[in-house]
């Protein structure tokens, strides 16, 4: 069904700060289809995130700093994870597969329950919105969909994560 281990779009060691970027706030990298499998489709009632990252420049101004800013909320998703295109091409494929009747986007932010999408944010509700427009929304899908205690992180660590500010233009591509 799926291609494993297909090479990286864009050079590892330049798409590596946007990937902190989202790990530093308490998101789990999902590496492979099977990360995919494990931590969205499960039935145990909790709500998981997951984030699509990108390289693109609505990725860096907006659905990267807007969920660190989410995350910042009272109420939280149980599970925080990412995936990220043309990098983990193969774990990226899984997720948008178990995404029903959505185009493929990215960047993009799903929560899902039960192996379900609760809410879907495709690429169109980032681009052309703040970050802070992003995280309001998010914010309001947490406290109704969440129960989980937050923030994810402490304020005095989420002041001190770097907001990686490269778009895909600037990102050289893979070679191996």
């Amino acid at each position: 069904m799926f291609t494993i281990n297909r090479p990286p779009m864009y050079d590892v060691e330049a798409v590596q700060p946007m990937r902190d970027e989202l790990v530093a706030v308490g998101c789990e990298e999902l590496r492979s289809p099977d990360d995919v499998e494990n931590a969205l489709n499960v039935n145990d009632d909790k709500t998981v995130l997951v984030v699509i990252n990108s390289v693109c420049g609505c990725a860096a101004g907006g659905a990267r700093p807007g969920v660190a800013l989410a995350l910042q909320n009272e109420v939280i998703p149980d599970r925080l994870t990412t995936v990220f295109a043309g990098q983990d091409r193969d774990a990226v494929d899984k997720v948008r597969s178990m995404i029903k009747n959505y185009p493929p986007s990215s960047p993009s932010i799903a929560l899902f329950k039960n192996g379900e999408v609760l809410h879907f944010v495709p690429r169109l509700e980032i681009e052309g919105y703040t970050y802070i427009e992003i995280a309001k929304k998010l914010k309001s899908v947490f406290n109704q969909h969440c129960s989980a205690k937050g923030p994810s992180i402490t304020p005095e660590q989420y002041a001190q994560v770097e907001h990686a500010k490269s778009c895909g233009s600037k990102i050289p591509l893979f070679k191996n």
